[in-house]
Formats: structure tokens, C-alpha cells, sequence
């Protein structure tokens, strides 16, 4: 089993974007009880959806990809090598679903390494090598094993309710409250300013740990290269990918491994994914390493 190496700079980055994000929400909370909010039932009401979200994000994913759970006698090659980088990395083995699309990319769900799955699309399979498809898994397996999606829908909730009281609080945010001007008015700003600001820092936190689990692919293969290969020949053949098959996808790309976007890229501060040549600079980086 490998030993797991922490990468301090990135570590540190991270838990700069958390505080950040916590202090945003400890002051949306004061405001909301400052303010003396008697619709908080729709705190409960979130917090109920995404806990639905949590338990059972794994079927939700899944199905709206049109992604197929697959036995090993299936595919053998596929599931031998999730058995081995499971062994590598002492985790417990995810289940494997295959998606039939063009678009070539992976995802990972579930809510923790004891209840996950692992998803590649059949154009990645035709497209990349062992090696890369070992990579690409590996990269999967590191999401898993650091608990991203938990950590995400956790990070996910007060921005959520902080977007659902902006856009719904003139039709039903006021409840018997609507004589109170200075609520009328400010609550929806101040939902409004921590959608944002955490909108901004959730982005943030995602391509970090994007980079963790880039890293992670590389221990445990020990070839950062095979990864920087497989994001190269994949973001060169997205572009190849008919623009109709990528808008399909396109509400899922916060869980591939490279984001299926048509037409122009996003800037960099409102994806969540850094770009790839952020991404090879690292793997190249940790190549030299490993190699000295």
C-alpha cells in the first residue's frame, strides 16, 4: 500500500479557501438571525434536498448520464484494473459503470469509498492506452478516497440557500414580514453577495482539489506521465467531440475529469477545473521528482 505524501502547498491553499468560505457563511447565518427570519423552514427544506442529494447522489449521477453498472465478467481488463489500484491504495473497490457516449472522459460518485462508483465513457476506453486508462482510473480513485463529493455538497449548502432566498424571496421569501422594509430590501442583497462570494471560493476549492487528485493518480501509478498523456489526448479530442454530444453532458462537468465544454473555454476563475496546462505543469513537475 502507498504512503500518501502531502502536497503542503496545495494543502495549505485549501484550507485558506475553507476559512474564507466559513467566515462567508458564519456571517450570512448572523445575518439571517439578526435579522430575525421567520421563513427559516426553507433552511430545512435545503437542507433536506441535499441530503437526498448526499445519499443517494451516486443513483442520481448515474442515471442521468445513462451510465450502466458493469459485473467483471463484462469487462474483465476494466475491472482487474480497478482491483488493482484499489490494492495499491487500500481502499475498498468501487463499483464500475460504463457509459455509451463519444465524449471521452470519467467521473467518480458516492458519498464515501464504501459507497462509490467509478465511470469511464466508451470513447475513453477506445481511446486511450493501458497505461493512460490506468492513470485516468487513478485520478477517479483519489476523488473517492478524499471524500470530494461529501466535501463539496458540505461546502455546497449555505451557497445554495443563500441562491434559493435571492431568487425566490420576492414571491415567497417575505412571509407575514413585508411591512419590514429594511428586511425586504436587504435580505435579497445579502443572499445575493453570499452567493457569489461563495460561488467564487467553491470554484476555488474544486480546482484545488483537482490538482490533489491529479497528484494522487500520480503516487499511485507512479508515471505522472501516463496521466499528462491521457489529459492531453483528451482535451485535444474534445474538441473533435460533435458539439451536440457535449451539450448533453455538459451539466455533469464539475464530475469529469476534464470539463465537456462546446464552443470557447470559461475563464479560469469560474471553472471547476484548473486548465490543463496548469494541470501538465504540475505532473511535469512531479515527474522530475520522482525521476530525481
Amino acid at each position: 500500500m502507498i504512503r500518501w505524501p502531502r502536497d503542503w502547498g496545495l494543502q495549505v491553499r485549501m484550507i485558506v479557501t475553507v476559512l474564507l468560505l466559513a467566515i462567508v457563511y458564519v456571517l450570512f447565518i448572523a445575518v439571517l438571525i439578526s435579522l430575525g427570519i421567520e421563513s427559516l423552514l426553507l433552511l430545512a427544506i435545503v437542507a433536506v434536498i441535499l441530503i437526498v442529494q448526499y445519499f443517494f447522489s451516486d443513483r442520481m449521477v448515474l442515471a442521468s448520464m445513462g451510465a450502466r453498472i458493469v459485473e467483471e465478467a463484462e469487462e474483465p481488463q476494466l475491472h482487474q484494473t480497478l482491483t488493482r489500484l484499489c490494492a495499491i491504495t487500500g481502499m475498498p473497490q468501487p463499483k464500475l459503470a460504463i457509459v455509451d457516449s463519444t465524449v471521452p472522459n470519467a467521473f467518480a460518485t458516492g458519498r464515501s469509498p464504501g459507497a462509490s462508483v467509478v465511470a469511464v465513457t466508451s470513447g475513453l476506453v477506445r481511446m486511450l492506452d493501458q497505461e493512460e486508462l490506468e492513470a485516468v482510473i487513478a485520478h477517479e480513485l483519489s476523488h473517492v478516497k478524499n471524500r470530494d463529493v461529501m466535501v463539496i455538497t458540505l461546502a455546497s449548502f449555505l451557497s445554495t440557500v443563500a441562491f434559493v432566498i435571492f431568487r425566490n424571496w420576492f414571491l415567497f421569501g417575505g412571509g407575514g414580514r413585508r411591512d419590514d422594509k429594511s428586511l425586504w430590501i436587504l435580505l435579497p442583497i445579502v443572499a445575493a453577495v453570499v452567493w457569489a462570494a461563495s460561488y467564487l471560493l467553491i470554484r476555488a476549492l474544486s480546482r484545488y482539489r483537482e490538482f490533489s487528485a491529479d497528484r494522487g493518480s500520480a503516487l499511485i501509478t507512479g508515471h505522472p506521465s501516463h496521466l499528462a498523456s491521457a489529459l492531453t489526448k483528451i482535451s485535444g479530442l474534445m474538441e473533435r467531440v460533435p458539439t451536440k454530444d457535449l451539450r448533453e453532458v455538459e451539466g455533469m462537468n464539475a464530475f469529469f475529469i476534464i470539463p465537456a465544454i462546446s464552443g470557447s473555454s470559461v475563464f479560469d476563475l469560474f471553472s471547476t477545473h484548473p486548465s490543463v496546462e496548469a494541470r501538465l505543469a504540475a505532473l511535469g513537475k512531479m515527474e522530475q521528482e520522482l525521476e530525481g
